[in-house]
C-alpha cells in the first residue's frame, strides 16, 4: 500500500512509547499532484481516527494516543516542508500527532 491507494491505512502499529503510529507509504517525487493526493491520504486518516472506526480495526488502540507519520522517499522541497508545517500545527490541535521522515 502507499499515497496511491486512498481507500487504505498502508500501515498501523504500536511505538515504544505506547502510541498508536498510522503510517503513509509515500514513494514519489515533490509536485503539486503528490501535495494533493498527501492532503487526501491525510484526511482519510484522519476520519478514520475520528470517526472511531480505528476502534473497531485495531481494539489495542483503545486508551491510546495516536499519531500520524509520513515515510517520505525523497526530502521534501520548500514547498512541501511548509504544508507539513501546516499539517502538524491543524493536526495538533486535534490532539494528534504528526510528523514524517525521510528514507532513501
Amino acid at each position: 500500500m502507499s499515497i496511491e491507494d486512498q481507500d487504505s491505512i498502508d500501515a498501523i502499529g504500536i511505538d515504544n512509547e505506547g502510541v498508536v503510529v498510522l503510517t503513509i507509504s509515500d514513494h514519489l517525487e515533490w509536485d503539486d499532484k503528490h501535495l494533493l493526493l498527501l492532503q487526501e491520504k491525510i484526511n482519510i486518516y484522519l476520519t478514520f481516527l475520528e470517526s472511531g472506526e480505528v476502534f473497531e480495526s485495531y481494539p489495542d488502540s483503545r486508551g491510546r494516543e495516536f499519531k500520524i507519520n509520513i515515510m517520505c522517499k525523497y526530502e521534501p522541497t520548500a514547498l512541501a516542508t511548509r504544508f507539513l508545517s501546516q499539517c502538524t500545527d491543524i493536526i495538533n490541535q486535534v490532539g494528534i500527532q504528526f510528523g514524517y521522515q525521510v528514507f532513501t
